[in-house]
């Protein structure tokens, strides 16, 4: 059982005032706020343990890489990989899908194959694709969407054949807050023997993920949107695929011996992470997975659908109001995304934020999808755990308030 008011008390931004206004953090989707557990964390490596890893003998160093190494083990632990090998610390998922494509795809797509994504992905999960589909000579195909915003499966079997060599879809929309069913996605790539990769930055935050029982080849996160710092990320990888792609990033660390013409390189996963990792970033993802396990991964899902039932329905209620995405709140996480009827999102945005309110507005880095739904930018709430029912109901009087303002304001 979440106590959301109680939780709330960990994380020492949220008791600000903004604009004269108590702040209600709303944009949790674009980055998560850091409890002090996990700020207390990196002031004790920087304080105490502060020096590189891997390289040095002397007792920080050991320390350092102690720490560090048991960040990897408890993120295999987190997602249930089956070794820590599979576990490669990036700068986030951006970064973990480009390794991806560029290690993975220039190695394994060419000229004729095809790359299945979707409608709904992130610009992270469509570029890299987009520029290995160039280079290669492959093609890119996109999933149909639903009218209820939901992955169109008859799509997906249909545009999934034996020409697809990858399938990368997202775990969760950070537009349409919709959970895609990535078990039966990754059976109908199997099928075919493509590989299946996710972009799980809008997953791993608020929901137990399992990549054995998902059997994904590949799945990627960022430690910033689950309470870790900014600059640290994961890419998992299954071992069999890892031992066969060769890094993009070359340096110290990840080498075995450099000879004068040719290099030899480390094990996994050490082989991929070339140069002084963000030590402290990995650190901090370590304190941020104790924090989220200590809640419990089951429970934080529970409320935030809880929050969702609670909100969307008063949303539905204001006149002139559009919501993106299925109004199920079984059916997705914590974010909700809309437009208001005459109010651009901009100016929504920014008239909230006088409330003391923050919410997201723009494309969302998902121009495609903006194109899909046939509007220019939307406004976004993204709850967390963290955020309560009070928030929520602070949310929707701030929104009737704007509504107010530029319906009879002076204009």
């Amino acid at each position: 059982m979440i106590d959301a008011e109680a939780l709330k008390k960990d994380f020492p931004i949220l008791f600000q005032e903004i604009n004269d206004e108590p702040l209600v953090y709303l944009d949790n989707a674009a980055t998560s706020q850091k409890p002090q557990q996990v700020l207390d964390a990196l002031n004790t490596y920087y304080q105490r343990d502060n020096a590189n890893v891997h390289r040095g003998v002397h007792t920080l160093a050991e320390r350092a890489t102690a720490k560090y190494e048991m960040a990897r083990q408890k993120v295999k632990t987190f997602i249930n990989a089956k070794e820590t090998a599979e576990v490669l610390f990036t700068r986030g998922t951006t970064t973990s899908l480009n390794w991806v494509a560029k290690s993975f795809g220039e190695a394994n797509v060419n000229e004729g194959d095809e790359i299945v994504i979707s409608y709904m992905e992130h610009h992270s999960n469509i570029i890299p694709w987009q520029q290995l589909a160039k280079k290669q000579k492959a093609t890119l195909r996109y999933i149909e969407l639903t009218p209820t915003g939901e992955l169109d499966l008859a799509s997906a079997k249909k545009l999934i054949t034996a020409k697809t060599k990858i399938v990368a879809i997202t775990h969760v929309s950070n537009v349409l807050g919709v959970v895609n069913p990535i078990a039966e996605l990754t059976e109908i790539a199997h099928q075919v023997g493509a590989v299946m990769v996710v972009d799980g930055a809008q997953s791993v935050p608020h929901m137990a993920v399992d990549v054995q029982q998902l059997n994904v080849d590949f799945y990627a996160f960022s430690g910033h949107k689950m309470l870790a710092p900014t600059g640290i990320g994961v890419l998992y990888g299954k071992r069999s695929l890892l031992e066969k792609m060769e890094p993009i990033e070359f340096g110290g660390e990840m080498i075995d011996f450099v000879y004068l013409e040719d290099s030899t390189w480390k094990e996994l996963p050490w082989k991929f992470e070339a140069g002084t990792p963000n030590i402290a970033g990995a650190i901090g993802l370590g304190a941020a997975i104790d924090y989220l396990t200590e809640v419990g991964m089951e429970d934080i899902h529970h409320y935030e659908q809880e929050l969702v039932a609670y909100v969307l329905p008063k949303l539905q209620e204001i006149p002139g109001i559009t919501i993106y995405g299925p109004t199920d709140p079984a059916k997705r996480t914590g974010v909700i995304t809309f437009n208001l009827e005459g109010v651009h999102p901009h100016d929504l945005a920014t008239a909230m934020d006088m409330e003391g309110v923050a919410v997201r507005a723009g494309h969302h880095c998902a121009q495609p999808l903006m194109n899909y739904l046939e509007v220019n930018s939307t406004a976004r709430a993204s709850f967390y755990f963290y955020n309560t029912k009070s928030d929520a109901d602070t949310f929707i009087k701030a929104l009737l308030a704007t509504k107010e303002f530029f319906t009879n304001g002076p204009f």
